[in-house]
């Protein structure tokens, strides 16, 4: 085969796997845990929609057929990817991401190396700029990754159905005493959620949250009352492991008062200086209180990005990725 032959498979393999990127970009949008992350999102598939079409340019320059199929193939394996991976936990759709993005810098790599071996500079540049593009997307899902396994929470956060998915692999594992408390939180946060899950499957889950919130606030009262009593009593007893437990889920919950908090006079804070208090957090665990307690109180955006920029410093220092 020639070198021009491999440059057109290449591209035409690129066209494809870039239509798919675009799509599953935008369907990460609506799991963006802050507006920060939801504007990047969108920016990336943006992004992943113009290098389709600057592959698409160079193609038919090389003399490629016109392609009306492959857009509507990428699409489709978007679409397909969304919908089986509710299945899985949200690590693992996002290590198939990961496995995506891969594959696009590695092409990347081998079109640039046949571009500059056959003299075409210009698919050289093409691939030199799509290589780039992806490294920083691999490195952002790395740290993502990460976040999530320091516990999170991540920038991305996972559907309901991916959240019943991460906590019935956990639960295989787990102690039986502690598996109830899970399931009655996932429960609770797939109903509270259910209003950011798009077309099927926010049908699927309205469908499963039929309680009034109403009724909802008050399980969700009812279930931390009982955390915080099946706590003292643990402590009382002296069995560590099962009050731990329960004040896991409490804070999991953001049922903690403010003098449990990790920053000094939190609730006395300004905006400004609440945000900056967080920033500064380093520990996993205290980030990941301050951000549920602000999430289940004032709710302030400013507040919680700020401290997923911590916890995505963190993050990046475990994997090894500079700031």
């Amino acid at each position: 085969m020639t070198d021009h032959a491999k440059i057109v498979n290449q591209l035409r393999a690129l066209v494809l796997l870039t239509q798919t990127e675009e799509q599953i970009a935008r369907t990460r949008v609506s799991q963006a845990r802050t507006d920060a992350v939801r504007r990047e999102l969108t920016q990336n598939a943006d992004n992943a929609a113009e290098r389709t079409r600057l592959i698409t340019a160079e193609l038919r320059e090389l003399g490629g057929v016109p392609d009306v199929v492959t857009p509507l193939v990428g699409r489709l394996s978007a679409v397909l990817k969304a919908t089986v991976e509710q299945a899985a936990p949200i690590e693992e759709a996002l290590l198939q991401d990961l496995t995506l993005e891969h594959q696009l810098h590695d092409r990347a790599t081998y079109l640039k190396v046949l571009g500059k071996k056959a003299g075409m500079a210009k698919v050289e540049r093409l691939a030199e700029g799509l290589e780039k593009a992806h490294a920083a997307t691999i490195e952002w899902l790395t740290v993502v990754l990460a976040e999530e396994a320091l516990g999170g929470p991540a920038a991305l956060q996972p559907t309901p159905f991916q959240q019943v998915a991460g906590v019935a692999t956990r639960a295989a594992n787990a102690p039986y005493r502690f598996v109830a408390n899970r399931v009655n939180e996932v429960l609770d946060s797939a109903a509270q959620r259910r209003s950011q899950v798009e077309g099927g499957l926010g049908e699927a889950a309205d469908k499963a949250g039929t309680l009034t919130d109403a009724v909802r606030e008050t399980l969700a009262a009812s279930r931390a009352a009982a955390l915080r009593r099946a706590e003292r009593i643990a402590r009382r007893e002296g069995n560590r492991d099962a009050a731990e437990a329960a004040k896991a889920a409490r804070e999991e919950l953001g049922d903690v008062s403010a003098d449990e908090l990790p920053i000094k006079g939190f609730d006395s804070l300004s905006t400004s200086a609440a945000a900056e208090a967080a920033k500064k957090l380093r520990e996993p665990h205290d980030i990941r209180v301050v951000i549920r307690y602000e999430e289940t109180h004032k709710n302030r955006s400013s507040v919680i990005s700020a401290a997923q920029v911590a916890l995505a410093a963190v993050a990046k220092e475990a994997v090894g990725v500079d700031s």
